[in-house]
């Protein structure tokens, strides 16, 4: 297996909200609602995109103003593919984009919340949500 990441690709609604159901991201994100998506993708800053062929298997969404702080908003593997450095690699190749000095903050999933500190991220409590009207 030979997995594609891009910084360029265009990525369709379908193939965002198809990505995000086969990973564990697709649970707390809007995947009924393809209006809310396609702003989501058009709106990012930054999507770095993993492919196996012509499948997306990842992606790594974030708003950034490139030289201060990135928020990773979305880090979604689809679940076959997990376990195989694709996050870890989706994280290295936004950072490449990034300037140096500038750090990278997310809201991890329950689910991968331990998995972070693995990559070298230092946990911070002071996390505060407002949720939409």
């Amino acid at each position: 297996m030979s997995i594609e990441y891009t910084h360029d690709a265009t990525v369709s609604t379908e193939e965002a909200i198809d990505l995000y159901r086969r990973s564990t991201l697709g649970e707390r994100r809007p995947v009924e609602r393809p209006d809310i998506f396609k702003g989501m993708l058009a709106n990012a800053s930054l999507a770095i995109t993993a492919w196996d062929g012509a499948r997306l298997v990842g992606i790594a969404r974030t708003l950034t103003d490139f030289t201060y702080v990135a928020y990773l908003a979305d880090l979604a593997v689809d679940v076959d593919y997990q376990r195989q450095g694709i996050g870890r690699q989706l994280i290295a190749a936004t950072r490449e984009r990034l300037a140096p000095e500038c750090m990278i903050v997310l809201l991890a999933a329950p689910k991968a919340n331990d998995y972070y500190g693995k990559l070298g991220f230092t946990h911070n409590p002071r996390a505060w949500v407002l949720p939409g009207r």
